[in-house]
């Protein structure tokens, strides 16, 4: 069992200390002629003493207070030696399942050019903030968004709070990513599609499928993935209501988790409805798929089949370059489908409270809504130009105001008129 009690005590080295007549002094006089250092024990799990020890009292006191702390909260054993290669294949093993594909995919990617840095055999507990701040500095020097290296810091962070309380490799406040900040960058603006920008799109885009695809977008703001693994039974045509939801895999449907793991049922405006019937009706018996392709849902099935379908792969290949193009074509200005979604949630946000736009729009966090989501439409900034007009324009030259006559033009550097 082990101790409840972290104890120092005084550990002696060197010869006994003598008296005049050359006899071994008693204990209780070693203290001050006999050389000594300050240890810190205390007992495992499983009754095994562990040993620390210090030159200064100060700092065996302070390693134990650290060490009751832990004792209390059940952390009695230190972390046991561990190659970082070994926690970094736990990882993948025990995160999978518990985390989406893609948010897997990226911790494995950035975990392995952590390793590549630091080296496949490290002991974790020997990896320091140094070990951190050199790896952060080698991404920035690489020439990588200011963004993309912040989002590499958060998903080591995390990483690395994991192997302290979930996993015990690191004793609490041994994260060598905790202190290590994110650098500042300029926050891009919000593209905002404007309604004419949208109309231009759905003017060229020929085919029924790509109208309603982009209907859904602008007028329901759901996020790609969502709309891609769009099916016929999450339309609520009576109700007029789109329901994101969660799917288990079977051979007539891909599995598929959407962010944040929360379903939602989002108001569908009657413009989008009508189109969707429409599609509908020209759809393929068989294929459960809103936006999919009945060819592509053949292959599909086919790989499923085979074994060959791997989970994360594009269920609508060429997806981006197809919208790019559409845009192109419709003369509007660079934006993603992303950017349809955004403005949707601004559209929303003019009307209704913004934590009925956090749940319409599927944000675990209402500060996600405010910083990302929110544009600032022309409308907007005209409103603000004309309320600013009507302010500064009256009486400029007011005496009262400014303590002149109306008549404020100089002549030859001399003064008033």
């Amino acid at each position: 069992m082990a101790t409840e009690k972290v104890t120092i005590y005084r550990k002696y080295h060197g010869k006994v200390p003598t008296d005049k007549a050359g006899n071994p002094l008693h204990r209780k006089d070693w203290a001050r002629k006999r050389p000594f250092r300050w240890a810190v024990r205390w007992f495992g799990s499983e009754g095994k003493r562990y040993s620390r020890s210090f030159k200064i009292r100060k700092e065996a006191e302070r390693f134990t207070e650290i060490e009751q702390s832990e004792i209390r909260n059940g952390m009695v054993d230190p972390p046991p030696p561990t190659k970082f290669q070994d926690f970094v294949a736990e990882h993948k093993k025990v995160m999978c399942g518990q985390v989406a594909y893609k948010t897997l995919s990226d911790q494995m990617r950035v975990l392995n050019m952590f390793m590549a840095h630091v080296g496949r055999n490290i002991q974790i507990k020997k990896i320091s903030p140094r070990h951190a701040e050199s790896f952060i500095a080698s991404r920035l020097v690489s020439g990588l968004a200011v963004s993309t290296v912040n989002k590499d810091i958060r998903t080591l962070k995390g990483i690395f709070n994991r192997a302290i309380e979930l996993r015990g490799y690191l004793s609490p406040g041994h994260n060598p990513f905790q202190k290590i900040r994110q650098r500042k960058t300029a926050e891009n603006t919000v593209r905002y599609v404007s309604v004419e920008e949208y109309q231009a799109l759905m003017n060229a885009a020929q085919d029924i499928c790509w109208k309603a695809l982009l209907l859904v977008a602008y007028g329901c703001g759901l996020r790609r993935d969502e709309i891609l693994n769009l099916t016929w039974g999450n339309i609520d045509f009576e109700n007029q209501r789109i329901h994101v939801s969660p799917k288990k895999e079977t051979m007539g449907i891909l599995g598929w988790e959407p962010k944040d793991h929360e379903a939602r049922v989002l108001p569908m405006p009657l413009q989008t409805m009508r189109l969707l019937v429409d599609l509908q009706a020209l759809s393929v018996e068989g294929c459960p798929y809103v936006f999919v392709p009945h060819w592509r849902w053949e292959q599909i099935q086919k790989k499923q089949l085979a074994g060959k379908w791997k989970e994360g792969q594009a269920i609508v290949n060429n997806f981006g370059r197809n919208f790019h193009k559409l845009r192109r074509k419709a003369k509007v200005a660079e934006c993603t489908l992303h950017d349809l979604r955004r403005s949707c949630i601004t559209n929303w946000a003019q009307v209704l409270p913004i934590h009925v736009v956090q749940k319409l729009a599927g944000h675990s966090d209402i500060k996600t809504t405010q910083k990302y989501y929110l544009a600032v439409r022309q409308e907007d900034m005209e409103k603000a130009r004309l309320t600013q007009s009507e302010i500064l324009s009256p009486n400029l030259t007011d005496p009262l105001l400014t303590h002149f006559d109306p008549k404020t033009g100089f002549t030859n550097g001399q003064g008033r008129n």
